[in-house]
């Protein structure tokens, strides 16, 4: 039985974890800006991000990058340019970040009443 139940208990694991990575703070921000803007270079993101730090910008970046959601392009000129660009993989959440984005602007946009 206790093996029964350890089946049961991980078949929730894929979606955990693709919920783990998305709920971690700055993440769908992210990927939203490079999903509707196209690929930026590291200083071009933390201005367009706002209020995020260099050290989270940083880590989301190696973190997605790890996950093979984003590519990383280094040009070794001086100084040195890295771009970021989202993966294909990415592109299956275009569904989701377009319905949250109407979501967001009906709940919280400008025209809300």
């Amino acid at each position: 039985m206790a093996r029964r139940e350890q089946l049961a208990d991980n078949t929730h694991e894929p979606l955990a974890k693709l919920l783990r990575i998305l709920s971690s703070p700055w993440t769908m921000l992210l990927l939203h800006r490079l999903h509707v803007e196209g690929p930026k270079r590291f200083g071009e993101l933390k201005r367009r991000l706002g209020a995020i730090s260099t050290k989270t910008l940083t880590e989301r970046l190696r973190m997605l990058e790890g996950e093979g959601w984003l590519t990383r392009h280094y040009e070794p000129t001086v100084p040195p340019q890295v771009t970021y660009a989202i993966t294909e993989r990415v592109l299956e959440l275009d569904g989701v970040m377009q319905e949250l984005d109407r979501i967001a602007e009906r709940w919280y946009g400008q025209d809300r009443k």
